[in-house]
């Protein structure tokens, strides 16, 4: 049987490991929203080349119908594979437990207040 003192030791190094990584996320996407990637990105997807602005303007001119959509680039690109999709599943199913673990902290918690 595990003595309580080493429960405790457990209990403790975990949550300074889910501390850590939660910093190291929360820095992550603070970094890429404070270097203006995400916004750097928006733009580049949403900005005509030249030869798209050219084609559009001629088609203007002729009287052609037009539609923003004929002169976006938008490939299809699928980069799935099987590793991507198994982080996928495992960090859903992580996500999962993280919520129950959440939910029932918050629970226990809620009825500590209510005693």
């Amino acid at each position: 049987m595990i003595k309580k003192e080493d429960k405790i030791k457990i209990y403790k190094r975990c949550f300074k490991y889910f501390m850590i990584a939660s910093f190291m996320a929360f820095l992550t996407l603070y970094l890429s929203q404070e270097t203006g990637y995400y916004e750097y990105d928006i733009r580049r997807k949403t900005s005509f080349t030249k030869e798209q602005i050219e084609q559009f303007e001629k088609d203007v001119a002729a009287g052609k119908e037009v539609d923003i959509e004929d002169y976006l680039e938008q490939p299809d690109r699928d980069y799935g594979n099987k590793m991507s999709n198994m982080g996928y599943q495992i960090s859903s199913q992580i996500g999962d437990l993280v919520k129950l673990g959440v939910d029932k902290l918050f629970g226990m918690l809620n009825k500590m207040v209510d005693e």
